[in-house]
């Protein structure tokens, strides 16, 4: 009897082991999908109005500004040597997933997106799906297991910081007030 509850606890003990180095590769395997994937659920009246509001904020120009006189002045005057939509520098931050691998981007996700859902909320590839996101919505599953992230002042400081040759006081408090787009309630 003994061995047979010894066996059972060393069974269950590598069955938790199995599962959570699956997790931890799949943690690895998420892919920046870009927001026309987001936009299928999050547009409109009824969805909160969650994609118009990103396309209004400055967020979803960050790449298009880099083309603007200004960019190109700021650029030449912190030594960025040629167009600032080509400098890595500048797109680590005005586009999504900039320094991610290729393997990590889907051919959907454009630079001419800026920054999009996914530089705040994660690699959307394993939570875009509907029934995901609803069981996420209801408390069934960890978005973190599906690559959903909260964003954290963390997330922002990564961009938002005295690096930035415009950078302005950043209040994570505020700012996420200017930015927010909660999901309806249903």
């Amino acid at each position: 009897m003994r061995k047979v509850a010894t066996l059972l606890v060393v069974l269950a003990v590598g069955l938790m082991m199995a599962l959570s180095f699956a997790q931890e590769a799949k943690k690895g395997s998420f892919k920046y999908v870009g927001a026309a994937k987001c936009k299928m659920c999050h547009k409109g009246e009824k969805n909160g109005n969650i994609f118009e509001k990103w396309q209004a904020d400055k967020h979803s120009q960050a790449y298009a500004t880099l083309a603007t006189d200004h960019a190109k002045q700021v650029a030449a005057k912190v030594g960025v040597k040629g167009n600032p939509q080509q400098a890595p520098e500048c797109l680590a931050c005005h586009v999504t997933g900039y320094h991610a691998s290729s393997e990590m981007k889907e051919a959907s996700l454009t630079l001419d997106e800026g920054v999009s859902c996914e530089a705040c909320h994660g690699p959307g590839s394993e939570y875009k799906n509907m029934q995901v996101m609803k069981d996420i919505t209801a408390g069934k599953v960890k978005g973190a297991d599906y690559g959903l992230i909260k964003p954290t002042n963390e997330v922002c400081v990564k961009c938002h910081n005295t690096k930035s040759p415009t950078y302005k006081e950043f209040k994570f408090a505020e700012a996420v007030k200017v930015i927010a787009h909660p999901l309806p309630k249903k």
